[in-house]
């Protein structure tokens, strides 16, 4: 059976993104390496939740997440990734201005919902085909999808540095229990799953 899934990195007080996200700085006023090293320095021991990442059939992310442009789409932009993005499957990216879809290398294609997260969430299912759907991000995403009970696993990649500021995880999220799943401790990195319990 398909879930939807986030994974997201967060720092040790929950923030995913520093203040000032722009170009130049996709991750804000911090050293990105705080958040993702893991990825990379220790890419053996990680290697699982590095593939699990992006091992879905349809991806969700936010309008921030897909880039700095803000307002109305006055500039060309095809994301942070290069020609070949790293998701490899259609990619549903929340917005208010509409924008025709983008078509990368290696099977990534943009799109762009201005009807929200339910429909966003309705165009992945379809396009998943019973895999696996991605809520990639940022954490203001990831709230909007954690608040309306749409998230079906969680899993978090605590790093051991504090932003003090920026996105948090759960902000605005009302009081809901986590079942925890799995604890996994690497050496830059502890990996928490947790599961929404449903109200009955």
């Amino acid at each position: 059976m398909s879930i939807v899934y986030s994974d997201i990195s967060v720092s040790a007080d929950g923030f995913s993104t520093g203040l000032n996200q722009r170009e130049e700085s996709p991750f804000g006023d911090i050293d990105s390496r705080w958040l993702h090293d893991w990825m990379f320095d220790t890419y053996d021991e990680n290697k699982g939740e590095v593939d699990g990442i992006v091992d879905s059939g349809a991806t969700i992310m936010g309008r921030n997440m897909f880039g700095p442009v803000r307002g109305e789409w006055d500039r060309e932009w095809r994301g942070w990734w290069g020609p070949n993005p790293p998701y490899h499957n259609a990619v549903f990216v929340l917005t208010h201005y509409e924008h025709e879809p983008i078509e990368m290398e290696g099977g990534t294609t943009f799109h762009f919902v201005t009807d929200g997260i339910h429909a966003a969430l309705e165009r992945a299912r379809a396009e998943a085909e019973g895999r696996n759907i991605s809520v990639a991000g940022g954490a203001r995403t990831v709230n909007q999808f954690l608040a309306a009970g749409l998230i079906d696993e969680l899993r978090l990649h605590v790093t051991p540095a504090i932003l003090g500021a920026g996105e948090r995880i759960f902000d605005g999220v009302p009081p809901q229990r986590l079942e925890r799943v799995s604890v996994r401790v690497a050496s830059l990195v502890t990996h928490i799953t947790y599961r929404p319990l449903r109200s009955q």
